[in-house]
């Protein structure tokens, strides 16, 4: 009788076994719930996320009045790298010169205007966070467009099919490919779904990340998109007494990059990521 062995009886390797089915049905299970959510944030926002990659504590609490002198000691570098991003070749010096009221020579005029117009839309900002009035509103992405975007953007400070002009919203890739935006006719729904899932995000960092990344994905305006994003984002954090993040221009390519993986899968989580590291090295 000891010498025949029991068939219910579990050798090391079968229980070895059982635990990996185990855990692979977990494994499963988890992905499947991951992939819902995402579902989830996509239909809503028109992007996904996965804030268990993207360290949210490199975006520090300083409170509302020294982050607001932070971000005004820094504006000439704020606005210079804002503008360098978008292929101007004014250098920090000659931002800081022309901020001074000194034209600078040997510039265009497109590129002077650019830089001035970064220079209201950042000041307009702060002022509202000073004044306690800063809102993740239409009405307030609509003003600062309507400055940092005035001299380059169709109908500035509106949506795309809110005036006159149609169409809009395509977005070429850095590999030379094009990705459409949302069609015009959507713009409205689509802003009402991102507002109900912000105010569903209770930190208010990831909340600005997700708006930044939103916008930029949606392509709300014609031009000036990711500017008037960064910008939102940075008005929200100062809200909550949190440091505004910048992208420094050195990293021009690894921004690219994750707006292209951006534009391509509809996947945020490379951005946010990305957008928090810059925060980390401020």
């Amino acid at each position: 009788m000891n010498d025949v062995r029991r068939t219910w009886a579990k050798t090391s390797r079968d229980v070895s076994a059982l635990k990996a089915s185990e855990s692979a049905r977990a494994t499963n299970a988890a992905d499947s719930v991951q992939q819902a959510d995402q579902a989830a944030q996509r239909e809503l926002t028109g992007v996904s996320w996965d804030f268990s990659q993207v360290d949210v504590s490199l975006i520090t609490a300083v409170g509302v009045e020294k982050a607001r002198h932070r971000f005004r000691a820094a504006l000439p570098d704020l606005i210079w790298n804002a503008a360098a991003l978008e292929g101007n070749t004014f250098t920090l010096p000659e931002v800081r010169t022309l901020l001074d009221g000194t034209t600078v020579q040997g510039k265009r005029i497109e590129e002077e205007q650019q830089i001035l117009a970064l220079s209201e839309g950042y000041s307009f900002v702060d002022e509202l966070v000073g004044a306690g009035e800063f809102r993740l509103s239409k009405r307030t992405s609509d003003h600062v467009h309507a400055l940092v975007a005035r001299h380059e953007a169709i109908e500035s400070g509106h949506f795309r099919g809110e005036g006159a002009v149609r169409g809009g919203g395509t977005v070429q890739l850095t590999t030379g490919g094009y990705v459409d935006g949302v069609p015009e006719g959507e713009l409205q729904q689509r802003w009402q779904l991102l507002t109900e899932a912000l105010s569903e995000i209770e930190d208010p960092r990831e909340r600005a990340l997700v708006y930044n990344a939103a916008a930029t994905r949606t392509q709300y305006y014609f031009d000036g998109n990711k500017r008037t994003a960064r910008l939102m984002m940075a008005g929200e954090l100062m809200s909550h007494g949190f440091d505004a993040v910048s992208i420094p221009n050195s990293r021009r390519l690894e921004f690219n990059v994750a707006l292209d993986h951006l534009f391509q899968t509809d996947d945020a989580t490379q951005l946010l990521a990305f957008t928090v590291s810059c925060a980390a090295r401020q």
